[in-house]
């Protein structure tokens, strides 16, 4: 390995020593409790080292969360030959009850669901959202109308579903049993899409 790629490699950990030790006090304390000093000890840098990698603490934050929902999209999915052979309600309650339960985890929730919004703002939120899902959800839309439904029609759906599936996050990001309320959310949201699909 030459010198170039030696010192890409250092770069590299450096920054995922800085993020491992902001997620970990972001989970604990929350943003406006933790400070770039705070990072900066836990990852065993100089605070100089963490602005050399990143602009403000909030931009350490939004790439704790990017990782987030990078590591919970990465959760397996249905092959597409699977999907032809089961309940595509039932697949997609799944894939939303497999969702809620992750968010809920937490070393997740409060990133991901009360500082996440305040912090990066509810459009930013929404689009980091919709980078790791959107493509998904819509799958799962055309899949669930059939193919007479058209490009609008998936559309307008995706948005709906999308929508209440973060509302949902939410509720169990607040609720005394994340669990339970993740299993009820994921749940009624399994009979909407089934009185959907009667409807169509």
């Amino acid at each position: 390995m030459g010198r170039h790629g030696q010192q890409a490699e250092r770069r590299a950990a450096t920054v995922a020593t800085i993020l491992a030790g902001a997620r970990r006090l972001f989970t604990e304390r929350g943003f406006e409790a933790t400070s770039i000093d705070d990072i900066a000890e836990a990852a065993g840098v100089a605070k100089g080292a963490v602005y050399h990698h990143f602009a403000s603490k909030e931009a350490v934050f939004l790439r704790v969360l990017e990782d987030v929902q990078a590591a919970i999209a990465a959760a397996p999915v249905p092959a597409p030959e699977a999907l032809e052979q089961q309940d595509p309600v039932e697949l997609i309650a799944a894939g939303v009850l497999s969702y809620l339960l992750a968010a809920s985890e937490p070393e997740v929730r409060r990133v991901l669901l009360i500082d996440g919004p305040a912090v990066i703002g509810w459009r930013r939120w929404r689009e980091i959202d919709d980078r790791y899902f959107g493509a998904g959800a819509r799958t799962a839309m055309r899949w669930l109308l059939g193919p007479d439904a058209s490009a609008p029609e998936i559309e307008t759906l995706t948005h709906l579903v999308m929508g209440a599936v973060m509302e949902a996050a939410l509720v169990c990001a607040m609720a005394d049993d994340p669990r339970q309320a993740a299993q009820e959310l994921s749940s009624a949201l399994g009979r909407m899409l089934r009185g959907l699909v009667r409807a169509v």
